[in-house]
C-alpha cells in the first residue's frame, strides 16, 4: 500500500511521511456506537471515533461507505415491513437489479435486518445464513412443448408402493378441474402442464407453480390444480403459487376462490390455504393498494424498489471533527442544519410512561447522566432559542464501546440478533412517529451545558 501511495503522490512528498504510514495501527483508536439495528434519528451521532487525527481521518471513507448504503436498505426494508404487517412473508429478490455484486450482497444482508424473511440470493444465504427461497421461472415453463418431453415421469407414492405415471394422472385430474371451473381443457397449455409435472416429479414435497406464463384462469391455474391434486393422490402437498403480472390483488382473490372450490369439491381441506406469492416491480404504493383493496396474498417478492432505494438513493451521513487535543471544535456555516455539534458526547434516549421513546438527548461526555423522574432543561434542535422542560420515565444510554486498544471489546451480535433488535426498536416507537405518511417529527435535543458550549464556540469564531 505504501509503495502504491509513493507512485501516485507528488514526487516531492517527504519520505518520512511514508515511513510514518508504515507504522500506523489501531491500538490507540476507540470506537463507541449505537448498537447495530437501532433506530437512529437525524443529527444524532451514532458512532464516535477517538484516536490520533491521521489514523481516525483515514477511517472516514471506509466507515461512511460501510454505513450509508446499508442503512438505506435496512430502512427501506423496514418501511416495507411496516406496510406489509407482521404476518406477511417478504422475500428480497433484487440481485439482478442491484448495483453490482457487492451492492447485491449488502442489499440481501441489510434487507434481512430491516425485516425481510428470506432472499433469492443464494450466495447471501451461504455467507450470512439468511433463509433462501425462490420459485420456478417463466423460461422453465416456456422450455416445454408437451408431456412427451417429461423424463422421468413416474413418481412413487409418499408412503411407498409402485411408481405412478404422474403425467397421466395429472391429465385425468385436469379434465375434472376444468369441469369444475367450467373452462375447456384444450385451452390449458400442454407445455406448461409438462413443466409443472416435470417440476413435481423432481420436487414432489416442494411443488409450486408460476401461473401467468400464458393465461392464469384458462391455463396456469387449472394446470397447477391438476398437478397438485395428482400429487395429493400420491400423498404429497403443494407449497404455493406465484403471480408476476396483472392485477395481483384481484387475481389473488380469484385464485383463492378456485383453491377453496377445489378443496371442497375434491375433499382436500388444505387446498384452500395454498400460499399465494406475488412479484412484479412491487413498491410501497403496491403494498398500500393490496391493503386497501383486500387480497389473499401470503408472500411478496420485492426487488428493484427495495435494493435501489428510489425514495432516497443516498444517505447524507457525515463524519465530522468535534474535538482536537481535548478542545471542542465547531464547523460554522450559514446553513444551521450543517453546523456541527461540538465536543465528545453521550447520547440518551428518553422514554415516556407508555414505554415509547419521545426524545433523544445529546450531552457532553463529562456531564452526569440524566435520571429517570428527574426534570431536565433541554434545547430542542431547530428551537434552540428556548428552554424546554421534560421528565423522562426511563433513560437509556445509547452509546456502547465496541473497540478499544486495538481490540473488539464487546461481543458483536449475530445477524438474527441484529434483525430482532431492529424489529424491537421499531416496535417501541409510538404510532405517531412510526407512521410513514406525515409522521410526527421526533425531537432531538441538547443539554443546556452543551448548548452553552455551542454558543461560546460560535461567538468566539
Amino acid at each position: 500500500d505504501v509503495a502504491y501511495l509513493r507512485s501516485v503522490l507528488p514526487s516531492t512528498t517527504d519520505d518520512a511521511f511514508f515511513d510514518y504510514l508504515g507504522t500506523l495501527d489501531a491500538s490507540e483508536v476507540t470506537v463507541t456506537a449505537i448498537p447495530e439495528g437501532s433506530v437512529v434519528f437525524p443529527r444524532v451521532p451514532f458512532l464516535q471515533v477517538k484516536g490520533p487525527l491521521l489514523v481516525v481521518q483515514l477511517l472516514e471513507t471506509t466507515l461512511l461507505c460501510l454505513v450509508n448504503y446499508a442503512s438505506l436498505v435496512a430502512t427501506n426494508a423496514a418501511r416495507f415491513r411496516l406496510l406489509a404487517g407482521p404476518d406477511m412473508k417478504l422475500m428480497e429478490m433484487g440481485l439482478r437489479c442491484a448495483q453490482g455484486p457487492d451492492g447485491a450482497l449488502s442489499a440481501s444482508k441489510y434487507s434481512y435486518i430491516g425485516g425481510f424473511d428470506c432472499t433469492s440470493n443464494i450466495l447471501a444465504g451461504k455467507l450470512y445464513g439468511i433463509p433462501v427461497r425462490g420459485t420456478i421461472a417463466h423460461s422453465f415453463v416456456m422450455s416445454f412443448r408437451g408431456l412427451e418431453e417429461v423424463q422421468p415421469r413416474e413418481l412413487p407414492p409418499r408412503d411407498g408402493g409402485d411408481p405412478v405415471d404422474l403425467a397421466g394422472l395429472a391429465v385425468s385430474w385436469l379434465q375434472r378441474v376444468c369441469d369444475l371451473l367450467q373452462t375447456p381443457p384444450g385451452k390449458a397449455n400442454q407445455g406448461e402442464l409438462a413443466a409443472f409435472v416435470s417440476y413435481a416429479v423432481t420436487f414432489p414435497c416442494d411443488f409450486q407453480g408460476l401461473l401467468d406464463t400464458y393465461c392464469v384462469r384458462r391455463s396456469g391455474l387449472p394446470n397447477f390444480c391438476a398437478v397438485a391434486l395428482a400429487l395429493h393422490q400420491l400423498g404429497y402437498q403443494a407449497i404455493g403459487v406465484r403471480l408476476d403480472s396483472g392485477d395481483l390483488a384481484q387475481q389473488s382473490k380469484e385464485i383463492r376462490e378456485v383453491f377453496r372450490a377445489c378443496g371442497a369439491h375434491f375433499h382436500v381441506p388444505w387446498f384452500g390455504t395454498i400460499p399465494i406469492a406475488v412479484s412484479n416491480d412491487i413498491s410501497e404504493q403496491s403494498l398500500e393498494e393490496f391493503r386497501r383493496e383486500g387480497s389473499e396474498i401470503d408472500m411478496i417478492g420485492i426487488g428493484t424498489n427495495l435494493v435501489t432505494c428510489p425514495l432516497q438513493p443516498s444517505l447524507g451521513c457525515v463524519y465530522k471533527l468535534v474535538e482536537v487535543n481535548g478542545s471542542p471544535c465547531l464547523k460554522l456555516t450559514e446553513d444551521e442544519e450543517k453546523m456541527t455539534i461540538p465536543g465528545m458526547k453521550a447520547i440518551y434516549r428518553l422514554y415516556d410512561a407508555t414505554g415509547h421513546p419521545f426524545m433523544d438527548l445529546m450531552a457532553l461526555e463529562e456531564e452526569p447522566s440524566p435520571s429517570a423522574g428527574q426534570e431536565l432543561g433541554i434545547r430542542v434542535l431547530g428551537q434552540l432559542g428556548e428552554t424546554t422542560k421534560v421528565i423522562p420515565t426511563t433513560v437509556e444510554p445509547l452509546h456502547r464501546t465496541y473497540f478499544r486498544d486495538g481490540q473488539v471489546c464487546e461481543p458483536l451480535p449475530s445477524l438474527p440478533e441484529v434483525r430482532t433488535h431492529a424489529q424491537v426498536s421499531l416496535s417501541l416507537l409510538s404510532p405517531a412517529h412510526r407512521r410513514l405518511h406525515e409522521p410526527q417529527p421526533y425531537p432531538v435535543a441538547v443539554t443546556e451545558r452543551l448548548h452553552r458550549l455551542f454558543l461560546e464556540l460560535r461567538q468566539g469564531s
